[in-house]
């Protein structure tokens, strides 16, 4: 066993996020802009804000804002001139739509909105923003906790901005958002929560946009152990020389091509008040994926930083849940390797002899993700956990299918619709996909146990899916998440959606550990 060296931990980029402050008194603080809630009503805009502002305000802004063309669309924001009165020079107006369509996906949205908005006005910002406090619409609102937790995550996410090692940084930071809140009992510890799950996105996108020449397997290790520490949670870091000799032919056959040899690291959270179960996290750390010798198109390579998404997921979610202190043991397995194509690199037509035994026949070096995983996964599950569940960027098939924003969930099937409930209830987007047992047939070798792609050109994701299936025992419920577009935002920014690294599924991962807790 290895852990890492403090001093031998790289300085990877990190993104900035505005500092997130909590108000729930009557007496609004100062800022340099007023956010404000616009519903789309049938005959105009409606502005629920008379309980924060008073009804004579409530009304001039009113005026102001149908003057000024907002009528509360989703998605869309509007920058309105000063009034008087107000704690702020500036308002900006952010819709949320019709008060029936109303959740608390579409507040965090509009709250993400507003925070890239006012990130390109192109100066340091102050905000109060009024979403995390709907009460003025009464039964219509969701929750008052379940507002509060999306205006924190929305605000906090969407003002994300991550500029690499850019010399000029970007013009126009947020640099803090007041929240405003009902003043209830629970409202500073929800608060306290929204925000540790949203340092946990913020966490994942940071070690997915590094760059892989400071990211890789060695340095990749030392940086989760450096964050494991600082939490409290337990890590243990495998080298080259004991993956090899402990028996890890997928991990050590996929890492086999690079100059930076591959490692397997291991955090285990334990609560202080003992669990109720434990889970078994996977997640794939492939640092930077050319394919191997089945060399992957040029064009898109460069996104392939991103291919390290399920461990970083992962990663987050272990520091979130030793951060929120929940009852529940996890156990984490990252392998992590570099795919490339040098003259040792892993080969089609060889053999590869995972942790546990089984023989894999590789036709294409470039489904690598599922060979590290199956060793993760046969590790894993020596610790005799209740459930198992891992993610990864794993197919080209899941974006073709579902697109870059759902993810994709296959596994026993009432922990896999179980997953997508949640995924749902964060704002995660997830379907259930089946695994037909007929393309479990293609995937049978006549020379190992398994090939490691089927020979048709259907069916890749749910391939993938019986692959790693067949590393799970059949008692244990498991589940996959496919995140090769989520993880990912190759598209523009959106909501509280940046481009590169999203951070997803990290909400997820938490509402999981979370609803388990409870449920078990």
């Amino acid at each position: 066993m290895t852990t890492a060296d403090p001093s031998t931990v790289p300085a990877i980029p990190h993104g900035t996020v505005p500092d997130i402050r909590l108000c729930t008194g009557t007496s609004l603080p100062g800022a340099d802009v007023l956010v404000i809630p616009v519903i789309l009503g049938a005959s105009g805009p409606e502005l629920p804000v008379a309980d924060r502002l008073g009804e004579e305000t409530q009304i001039s802004l009113w005026k102001t804002a149908v003057d000024a063309g907002v009528t509360g669309r989703e998605g869309r924001t509007w920058l309105l001139p000063a009034q008087d009165g107000l704690p702020a020079p500036r308002i900006l107006a952010v819709g949320l739509g019709p008060v029936d369509d109303l959740s608390p996906e579409t507040v965090r949205r509009a709250a993400g909105n507003a925070s890239r908005e006012l990130a390109l006005l192109g100066e340091a910002l102050s905000a109060l923003s009024l979403l995390g406090d709907l009460t003025g619409l009464r039964e219509a609102a969701p929750s008052e906790r379940a507002v509060i937790s999306a205006a924190v995550e929305g605000h906090a996410l969407g003002g994300y901005r991550y500029s690499g090692a850019r010399s000029t940084p970007p013009s126009g930071v947020l640099s803090a958002v007041t929240v405003v809140a009902p003043e209830r009992d629970e409202t500073p510890e929800v608060f306290s929560r929204a925000c540790a799950v949203a340092e946990a996105v913020v966490c994942a996108r940071d070690l997915v946009n590094a760059p892989a020449g400071v990211l890789f397997p060695e340095s990749y290790a030392a940086v989760i152990s450096d964050l494991a520490v600082r939490s409290g949670v337990e890590v243990e870091v495998l080298t080259e020389e004991e993956l090899a000799a402990q028996g890890f032919g997928g991990i050590m056959g996929v890492g086999r091509g690079s100059a930076r040899p591959p490692r397997l690291v291991r955090l285990h959270y334990r609560p202080e008040n003992g669990p109720t179960r434990h889970v078994a996290l996977i997640g794939k750390g492939v640092t930077f994926d050319t394919g191997g010798l089945s060399l992957k198109r040029p064009d898109r390579m460069a996104d392939m930083i991103s291919d390290m998404g399920g461990s970083a997921a992962v990663v987050a979610t272990v520091l979130a849940a030793a951060e929120l202190d929940l009852p529940v043991e996890v156990t984490a397995t990252l392998p992590l390797a570099e795919n490339m194509p040098d003259g040792d690199a892993v080969r089609p037509g060889d053999l590869l002899r995972h942790y546990d035994g089984t023989t894999s026949e590789i036709l294409n070096t470039d489904a690598e993700g599922r060979l590290i995983l199956a060793d993760a996964i046969a590790r894993a599950v020596e610790d005799s956990p209740d459930l198992l569940i891992e993610a990864s960027t794993l197919t080209g098939a899941q974006v073709r299918s579902l697109g870059d924003r759902i993810t994709a969930v296959m596994g026993t099937p009432t922990l896999r619709d179980r997953i997508v409930r949640l995924a749902g209830s964060t704002g995660e987007s997830a379907w259930p996909m089946p695994l037909p047992a007929e393309v479990a047939d293609d995937i049978r070798s006549d020379v190992a146990d398994l090939r490691n792609t089927g020979t048709v050109r259907w069916g890749g994701m749910a391939a993938a899916g019986h692959y790693l299936r067949h590393f799970v025992p059949d008692d244990l419920p498991w589940a996959h998440l496919d995140i090769a577009g989520p993880a990912y935002n190759t598209g523009t920014a959106h909501g509280y959606t940046p481009t590169r690294g999203t951070g997803a599924p990290v909400r997820t991962l938490i509402a999981l550990l979370d609803d388990v807790a409870v449920h078990g």
